[in-house]
């Protein structure tokens, strides 16, 4: 039983892998040094909840590491992508089992709460100095920690839309009584446990 629960997570790995790759030249915009990818957060509000935390991680990492490939990510997309897709996957862990579809699927909102406070913060401190992006430097070192509201509202920009169209589109795929058999993943999970 755990083999066809690990073949579907891995089919729609490469679903959600293939879909990010494929929209990120269409959907984004430039924000100082990185490159905002709405499309991103979408497929984290996604995966997060069909294929769960850690998976949906792995897939933010494939995305971020063929869009790098292909000359059209930053390395700000490791940062930017994986902690919001592992928190919608938690969150999703704790809204599951809520009978209300709108709560159930609320966990695509708090993919923000990874990408731009987690994300951001450790792209601001972490990866733009080590990467030597002045851009994002000099501004952190002349106003010090009241420039981190202004760079997640640029990163907000990107994720807040991702987000709130993954949840839309999670409840538009509950309504169409397709989730009850993508969650067929989790409960075969379960049911291999006991």
């Amino acid at each position: 039983m755990m083999e066809v629960g690990v073949a579907k997570r891995v089919a729609f790995l490469a679903l959600f892998t293939a879909l990010g790759v494929m929209i990120a030249p269409f959907f984004w915009f430039q924000f100082l040094a990185t490159k905002a990818f709405p499309g991103q957060h979408l497929v984290n509000g996604l995966a997060g909840v069909i294929i769960g935390p850690w998976w949906a991680g792995l897939a933010a990492v494939f995305i971020g590491v063929i869009r790098n490939m292909l000359g059209i990510g930053t390395v700000y997309a490791f940062p930017g992508g994986i902690p919001g897709a592992i928190v919608v996957g938690l969150a999703y862990k704790l809204t599951r089992r809520s009978r209300n579809r709108l709560i159930r699927y609320s966990a695509a909102l708090l993919e923000p709460v990874g990408t731009v406070i987690i994300g951001g913060t450790l792209s601001l401190f972490l990866v733009a100095p080590l990467m030597g992006h002045t851009r994002l430097t000099d501004p952190l070192a002349e106003m010090g920690l009241a420039f981190l509201p202004i760079f997640w509202a640029g990163w907000a920009a990107s994720s807040v839309p991702g987000a709130v169209i993954s949840y839309v589109v999670l409840l538009a795929l509950d309504r169409m009584g397709v989730m009850p058999h993508i969650e067929v993943v989790e409960r075969v999970q379960r049911s291999a446990q006991t």
